[in-house]
């Protein structure tokens, strides 16, 4: 039997597109309140709209070191509460390194890795007082290994299976439970699809997943009995070789 996610407090960053957007629409439907993250204000309300009830809508850039603490703030003054973190904004920079602009290293690294471990760093103690939460990070198959042609975000990928591997070790104690899902190729604005019929002629020769394929991944880990972790989940299209 699954756990009744009715009435829990969801923070979703990324929320304004792709598996954000996904996310959110999933958790609603499921009864959670939302918090909802990105940095188009305009999309995010979108989503609230979509979502339904009364989503909390914080429009602001996760690279700023600030954004996280506030983001979690926000959301315990408004909740009073917050019982599942889904840290799921990310960048996305490929290419060659010879070739490669470091500020733009640098940006990814601020969202994809910093903002993360600050997310969680503000979470944890209302987590930990509760003795009562869920974080489940969005990572990538280039997390598990290494792709050549998009070796920093591979890097930043790599960064965050350790730190959710670490730091479900440590808070083993509190009743926490940490997770990372890591799709494959997911056929949405960040991989340059945003049609439906690109989209759906995609899934259909077994080469991509949808946004809400992965959402249903995590709904799946939040779901399970509280005597289950979920540690990885690595979800891939079913034609896709790697």
């Amino acid at each position: 039997m699954g756990r009744d996610l009715s009435g829990k407090v969801a923070l979703v960053t990324g929320a304004s597109s792709g598996i954000g957007r996904a996310l959110a629409l999933a958790l609603a439907a499921e009864g959670v309140h939302l918090a909802l993250i990105g940095r188009s204000e305009e999309r995010l309300r979108a989503v609230a709209r979509e979502a339904g009830g009364d989503p909390l809508v914080l429009a602001g850039d996760l690279a700023d070191p600030a954004e996280p603490g506030r983001a979690v703030a926000a959301t315990l003054e408004r909740f009073g509460r917050l019982d599942v973190l889904l840290p799921n904004a990310g960048l996305y920079v490929p290419g060659p390194v010879a070739e490669g602009d470091p500020a733009r290293w640098d940006e990814l690294l601020a969202v994809n890795v910093n903002s993360v471990f600050r997310l969680v760093r503000a979470a944890l103690p209302a987590m930990i007082a509760r003795r009562s939460g869920d974080i489940v990070v969005t990572s990538s198959i280039s997390g598990h290994q290494a792709i050549h042609w998009e070796p920093v975000y591979s890097a930043s990928k790599h960064a965050i299976q350790s730190f959710v591997h670490g730091l479900r070790r440590q808070v083993l104690e509190h009743n926490l439970r940490v997770g990372a899902v890591a799709p494959g190729i997911v056929l949405n604005a960040l991989w340059g699809y945003s049609e439906e019929a690109a989209i759906a002629a995609q899934v259909e020769s077994h080469a991509g997943l949808r946004s809400e394929d992965v959402a249903d991944a995590v709904l799946f880990m939040l779901t399970r009995p509280a005597h289950v972790t979920i540690r990885d989940l690595v979800i891939l299209p079913q034609a896709q070789d790697i």
